[in-house]
């Protein structure tokens, strides 16, 4: 269990480093800044890389909603779901850290900001509602487990799962980053939003509630539609 929980730590850090950091870092540099488009890479990439490095120790969840909706699809032991989520808390926790360190020691820091945070309201990229945000989580959240859930299955092609996991991750954010900087992950909205300027700790309950519910609904989904048998 030790090299489980420690892998969940490595591989939710990876993905609150890499994914926040490089919208944090990289995303607004004029000119050769990597945008949107770049971020939503970034965290497809961080997923991808830890499920090939660490997902045979622990599964490769990183993500509280993931752990979730594979406990209630019948893919993961209850027993295991707080430690799981725990170790998840921490590993973005001190991403977050580490990553306002390195902000922190810029030329013209005066202040981390939104620190890719997530919101709605005025903390949306785009502005948009708590109700717009509620809904666009829970549902890519429960497309992102039955994607997981479907490529990780028996009948699926064998060494593969990481690629279409990493890809739809990708494709989540390409689609929400405008409506709520892509949460579908309690424990990276909390690994910021502890160290972030403006309303995202008042706004963190809804990507908890939103993202677990969302997983929740995809375990269920796939053990009705899609399971292996």
């Amino acid at each position: 269990m030790l090299k489980k929980l420690s892998a969940e730590f490595i591989g939710t850090f990876w993905l609150v480093f890499g994914g926040c950091g490089s919208a944090v870092l990289a995303a607004g540099v004029a000119d050769v800044g990597i945008g949107w488009l770049g971020v939503s890479l970034a965290f497809g990439l961080t997923v991808l890389t830890m499920a090939y490095a660490v997902g045979h120790i622990s599964g490769g969840h990183f993500n509280p909603a993931v752990s979730l909706g594979l406990m209630v699809a019948g893919k993961f032991d209850a027993k295991d779901l707080i430690p799981y989520w725990l170790a998840q808390v921490a590993g973005a926790l001190v991403a977050g850290l580490a990553l306002y360190m390195v902000v922190s020691g810029g030329p013209d820091f005066t202040g981390v900001g939104g620190f890719a945070s997530n919101g709605y309201g005025e903390a949306s990229p785009g502005g948009y509602s708590m109700t717009s945000a509620l809904i666009i989580e829970v549902v890519l959240t429960a497309a992102f487990l039955f994607v997981i859930l479907g490529a990780t299955s028996s009948g699926a092609p064998a060494g593969f799962a990481p690629i279409a996991i990493g890809l739809g991750l990708t494709l989540i954010h390409l689609i929400s980053i405008p409506v709520t900087n892509t949460s579908v992950n309690p424990a990276r909205s909390t690994g910021v939003a502890l160290f972030a300027d403006g309303p995202a700790m008042a706004q963190l309950w809804l990507f908890w509630v939103a993202p677990l519910l969302g997983g929740a609904i995809g375990g269920v989904l796939w053990k009705t539609l899609g399971s292996d048998e």
